[in-house]
């Protein structure tokens, strides 16, 4: 099996049948032809940075042979599946030849657990020194962190990455023993978590690469084992404020056959995108996890974007007054954002505003804000045009 068989077998984002034949031109330095016909459709996926640039992004793993028995993963432990097994220096020689082919700008690198965290961390961490200081790899890489990784590990993986992740999975100890039967909640994810954390805080940022730590995120399994919405918020907001992570990502569950999970429901993509909505709420928009609208069994509304359901509790019986409300308060308000709470504030200094067009002008979306809203003590008498009653 060829390298890049290797890397359709460890790919994330593309099923393990998907082929098609790219042609790709390179120079001559990498091969002794000039277009080399590559036999596999690479697992590309277009990203976006926590920079806001999109670049296409090779998602791979160095080894797709995991001797974990986590009950949803198409490569656990036991399962019938095709394996796949690469070096560090033979997956930094690929990676280097796709990226000179401008077939990918960025790395996605994680691992199956083989041979113990600290072996499998040891070949992550090889792999992305060679990148680094043999092909002098310049472009965003994002590594994950192993279960079991030990701080120096970790300290060596910051010093090479932009980004470094390692999965909590599940929102407590009790829905993660369901999720991954030989997981431990406080030794395995969130260790890790609180070491990166202490490394940017007690280490000087000239060692990383750019001369600043790499930002560090998580991401959950969504639906799978009865865990609550308002608990996976929670968990999200104390890691933003103890560990400082960038971000969350909410992956919907989807039964995989021949693992225990195989005849579960799969879980809807409305629930996923609700949570990176309320997600969004508690990171920019100061809201509380009190403060957000959950169902009696702790989940959040499917039917209803969670802001405006919450604005219509709280703010039809009590509208804002647009010209003496402060920006926290404005940024609940639906259709009012950052950048449009900013220019009333800035507006406000130059007088009243009493025209509702004007806020409108400010990018205000006055068909969603209007019924939450006063201005100078009444509420906008506003009629939405046929547009805007479509948006």
């Amino acid at each position: 099996m060829d390298t890049y068989e290797k890397i359709k077998l460890t790919s994330f984002n593309l099923p393990f049948e998907a082929a098609d034949e790219a042609k790709v031109p390179i120079s001559k330095p990498f091969f002794n032809e000039n277009l080399v016909t590559l036999k596999t459709q690479f697992p590309v996926t277009w990203a976006h940075l926590p920079n806001g640039q999109t670049i296409p992004l090779l998602k791979t793993m160095l080894t797709s042979v995991c001797e974990k028995d986590c009950n949803y993963c198409c490569f656990r432990s036991g399962r019938d599946t095709p394996r796949a097994n690469l070096t560090p220096d033979e997956l930094a020689s690929a990676i280097d030849m796709l990226t000179r082919a401008g077939l990918a700008k960025g790395l996605f690198l994680s691992s199956g657990l083989a041979g113990g965290g600290v072996r499998t961390q040891d070949r992550l961490i090889a792999t992305a020194e060679i990148l680094r200081k043999k092909f002098n790899y310049q472009e965003y890489m994002h590594l994950k962190i192993m279960p079991g990784a030990e701080k120096d590990q970790v300290f060596q993986a910051m010093k090479l990455a932009d980004r470094v992740s390692i999965n909590m999975e599940a929102p407590n100890e009790t829905t993660l023993r369901k999720l991954a039967p030989h997981k431990s909640f406080y030794t395995e994810p969130l260790a890790p978590l609180k070491m990166i954390e202490e490394i940017r805080q007690t280490q000087p940022a000239n060692l990383a690469w750019k001369g600043r730590w790499p930002s560090s995120c998580t991401q959950f399994v969504v639906g799978a084992v009865g865990e609550k919405d308002i608990d996976i918020l929670h968990t999200t907001a104390k890691l933003r404020q103890e560990y400082k992570i960038t971000r969350a990502y909410y992956s919907k569950f989807t039964p995989v056959i021949n693992t225990p999970f195989e005849n579960l429901p799969p879980t809807s993509p409305l629930r996923q995108y609700r949570l990176y909505q309320a997600s969004f709420l508690l990171h920019n928009y100061n809201f509380d996890c009190e403060e957000l609208p959950f169902t009696p069994e702790g989940n959040l509304h499917l039917d209803v974007d969670p802001k405006l359901l919450w604005a219509e509790r709280n703010l039809i019986p009590s509208p804002l007054e647009i010209n003496t409300s402060n920006y926290s308060q404005f940024i609940k308000v639906p259709g009012i954002g950052p950048q449009s709470a900013k220019k009333i504030l800035q507006a406000r200094t130059y007088g009243i505003i009493g025209d509702i067009h004007v806020l409108q002008k400010m990018g205000v979306a006055i068909s969603r804000a209007s019924k939450f809203i006063l201005l100078n003590g009444r509420r906008p008498n506003f009629q939405p045009n046929l547009f805007e009653q479509r948006s």
